[in-house]
């Protein structure tokens, strides 16, 4: 599938995107690169699970980031409490003797998150699109043509 492709259900089109950042609790740096591979698969699943897809993902010893393609009739804060809490309980259960060392309790992310959309279109070009609307139809290049003769 085409990162760029819009998708449909049975009566919207839509091609959403959200770049979402989570912190590890305290940001601690917890994330060892075995934990990362471990994630990314979580992630994926999770998301798949949720009629969602996984487009890119990355991530330092102290937080990850997620490029994610999801489906319109979610909500967005449901879904990132999903994801972690779902990810956490993975990653602790797989991971606990490491995980151990930094949390004597079960913690893993840190509450807050971070989410912003994502488009092909600059902010400003859909401003004007928008504002434009409703204006005088342009003519087209075709129509200035003279007639051929």
């Amino acid at each position: 599938m085409n990162d760029n492709e819009m998708l449909s259900a049975s009566h919207a089109v839509y091609s959403l995107r959200l770049h979402i950042v989570f912190v590890t609790k305290y940001r601690r740096k917890t994330l060892t690169p075995e934990l990362l591979v471990a994630l990314r698969e979580a992630f994926a699943e999770i998301l798949a699970a949720w009629r969602c897809r996984l487009i890119e993902f990355g991530g330092e010893a102290d937080h990850v980031h997620l490029l994610v393609s999801i489906h319109p009739a979610l909500n967005i804060s449901t879904l990132i409490n999903n994801l972690k809490s779902a990810s956490a309980r993975r990653m602790r259960n797989q991971f606990a003797d490491h995980l151990r060392k930094f949390y004597g309790k079960p913690y893993f992310w840190h509450r807050a998150y971070y989410v912003g959309s994502v488009g092909e279109a600059s902010l400003e070009t859909v401003k004007r699109y928008v504002a434009a609307q409703g204006t005088q139809e342009k003519p087209r290049q075709a129509a200035k043509r003279p007639p051929p003769a």
